[in-house]
């Protein structure tokens, strides 16, 4: 995956706060990314071939575009494929407060999996690393983290601390703040809700 087509998704500029709990002045509408197979195939082949060589047993993806990406990766790659799902929040928003979970019906079955978390563009990556939690309950291991795109540099810079590689097809700088030091905040620009 290119810049192009990162810069061909629609784009609203604003105040938003992004599930990881920061915020940003950019937001990405990546609902139509899997709209047309035919387009995804080639860039679902090329992660796949940076993934195999993790000699990963399973792929999971957060629903809902982490979770297709995980299936059709899981199809290529020929393993088994697993999603997890958000659980309602119970309180204020807060960094990387976000939960998921895998369906109890599917806890034996990826124990002792090795697994490639992914999910379709990671920018703070909440969702991957609320995933990763989920799974290590179970007794699976993330062999890898990976993406179509990777959005600046807080998901990749946590995934190294944890020696976990993270492998995408692309990759460029984002702004995400901590709402304690968000410059919207500061001036009492609004946030956004851009759905």
């Amino acid at each position: 995956m290119n810049a192009d087509i990162i810069n061909g998704l629609p784009a609203r500029e604003g105040h938003f706060r992004h599930e990881s709990g920061y915020h940003t002045d950019l937001w990405l509408t990546l609902d139509a990314l899997f709209v047309s197979p035919r387009e995804m195939a080639p860039l679902i082949s090329a992660l796949a071939a940076r993934i195999r060589p993790h000699g990963v047993t399973a792929v999971c993806g957060s629903l809902l575009g982490g979770a297709f990406l995980a299936q059709a990766l899981a199809m290529e790659l020929g393993v088994e494929f697993y999603f997890t799902e958000p659980v309602t929040p119970n309180g204020a928003p807060q960094l990387f407060g976000a939960e998921y979970r895998l369906p109890a019906v599917l806890h034996s079955r990826v124990r002792g999996q090795r697994v490639a978390l992914v999910d379709d563009v990671i920018s703070a990556g909440s969702s991957v690393r609320a995933t990763a939690i989920a799974l290590t309950a179970t007794g699976a291991s993330i062999a890898v983290v990976a993406a179509l795109f990777v959005l600046g540099r807080i998901a990749l810079d946590h995934f190294a601390g944890l020696s976990i590689p993270v492998e995408s097809l692309g990759q460029r700088e984002f702004t995400l703040w901590d709402p304690s030091n968000c410059p919207l905040c500061e001036i009492a620009m609004p946030l956004e809700d851009p759905r």
